[in-house]
């Protein structure tokens, strides 16, 4: 049976960097076609993308792109395997060229680089349909950027061009693995059904080792073993566009039906209507089936008509986030970094709400306006760090709390120690749709 192996080596911006080498050992063994695809753009990745971009035209794709792709692109570019990335985010046009110069400072073959592009929406073209799609809520809206989710199209395309690596902006994290199926395969763009499974086939790889064990693992209740070397996921990928799960040979970790169910239903909102940009995949029916020691099949998947608008992140000026940390410790220190919150309450009254967490007391349940710290009761903690934020439309106004934070040695309370302080311009974000004829996707081969 016809069957495309395509490997993950990153589910997010900021994950291993070591993890591509032996999905990359495993596809070679393994052979036949196969791809190897880097997820690392989510809404918050972009939105720091957009500001590095604003600092220096030449920035705004993945940081960690050397680090991740330089261990395997000669071994890639050898064997055949093609990379399919999102690695672009606001610049793929950099990151295209930064790739072309990796393979040269390694004394490759400068390799063939696809870019898609038609993402961005920002331009003034684009300005009527925006104002529209959002309605009242972008009035005087400031924007900065936005960009729509597109599909696996012109991947596909790309490929079909003779593309080695195509490189994207922001397009659906499933259309990753989508497009290489499409240019394998050649389905038709209305085969619903393959759509739709190879989506899901894309959508099990798209969050790297976390089908393979990573974020399923909670010890005592769902132990996963030997955690620290836990293995990124391959699908075997058919012709009719079912999968095998599988993770790279020689790795820890687990591939089970409860890891894959876990990522199977990840961020879907209705298991019978799943919205991408390719398709809209019913799992409503799924089957998994354990077919060999980590390897689960998934079956049963369906699809539907693709939606007719595209998903669009906006990115809009959201003033200053500042930060300030600051550590108590020994008898009295809850009280003592209690008694800090109110101080910093009171001191940068007027500025707007304050959140005051005591992280590993009162932090992950808190809320911004800090008054749920308030209401807890108090407690003997002996080791407390307070850590309190604020958001501001004035720069001048949120650069007084790490100034107010570091004055905290000497002004009291006793004992605090270890302030670390942060300022840095923030996006927020707001959602909306687009026909999908305003946004044509579009790739170029570069030279």
């Amino acid at each position: 049976m016809d069957t495309l192996n395509v490997g993950c080596a990153a589910g997010f911006s900021g994950d291993r960097t070591d993890a591509a080498a032996a999905v990359v050992r495993t596809l070679v063994r393994r052979g036949g076609p196969a791809v190897l695809i880097f997820e690392t753009l989510a809404e918050r990745t972009l939105a720091l993308a957009q500001l590095a971009r604003r600092n220096d035209p030449e920035a705004g794709f993945e940081p960690l792109l050397d680090l991740m792709l330089a261990p395997v692109l000669a071994d890639c570019l050898r064997h055949g395997i093609r990379i399919v990335s999102n690695f672009g985010a606001a610049n793929p046009r950099g990151a295209a060229r930064r790739i072309r110069a990796l393979a040269r400072e390694q004394g490759l073959r400068v390799p063939r680089v696809a870019v898609v592009e038609g993402d961005d929406v920002s331009g003034p073209e684009h300005r009527a349909d925006l104002l529209q799609a959002l309605g009242p809520q972008g009035a005087g809206l400031a924007v900065v950027s936005a960009n729509a989710y597109l599909g696996a199209e012109a991947i596909a395309a790309a490929l079909r061009a003779g593309a080695e690596i195509v490189v994207t902006g922001r397009v659906a994290d499933p259309s990753l693995t989508l497009g290489p199926a499409l240019a394998h395969f050649g389905w038709a763009p209305d085969d619903w059904d393959r759509l739709a499974r190879g989506t899901m086939a894309g959508h099990l790889l798209e969050c790297g080792a976390q089908v393979c064990g990573g974020y399923y693992a909670d010890p005592g209740f769902k132990d996963v073993p030997d955690l620290a070397h836990v293995g990124f996921p391959i699908a075997a990928i058919d012709a009719n566009g079912d999968c095998t799960i599988t993770k790279a040979d020689g790795t820890g970790g687990c591939v089970d039906t409860h890891t894959v169910t876990e990522q199977l239903l990840y961020e879907v909102h209705d298991p019978a209507a799943y919205l991408t940009p390719d398709v809209t995949a019913d799992i409503s029916g799924a089957t998994l089936a354990v077919v060999g020691p980590d390897a689960v099949r998934l079956t049963g998947v369906r699809g539907h008509p693709r939606p007719s608008t595209l998903k669009v992140n906006v990115f809009r000026e959201q003033g200053w986030l500042a930060e300030g940390e600051i550590s108590y410790a020994g008898r009295g220190a809850e009280a003592r970094a209690r008694l800090a919150a109110d101080v910093l309450r009171e001191r940068l009254a007027g500025c707007g709400p304050l959140r005051c967490d005591l992280l590993g007391v009162a932090s992950v349940f808190g809320d911004d306006a800090g008054r749920w710290l308030a209401d807890r009761p108090h407690g003997q903690a002996t080791d407390v760090r307070l850590r309190v934020a604020m958001n501001h439309a004035d720069r001048a106004v949120a650069e007084r709390l790490p100034r107010e934070v570091t004055a905290l040695y000497t002004c009291g309370p006793a004992g605090g120690g270890g302030v670390r302080t942060g300022l840095r311009a923030r996006l927020g974000t707001v959602s909306c749709g687009l026909p999908r004829e305003r946004v044509p996707a579009r790739f170029e081969l570069l030279d």
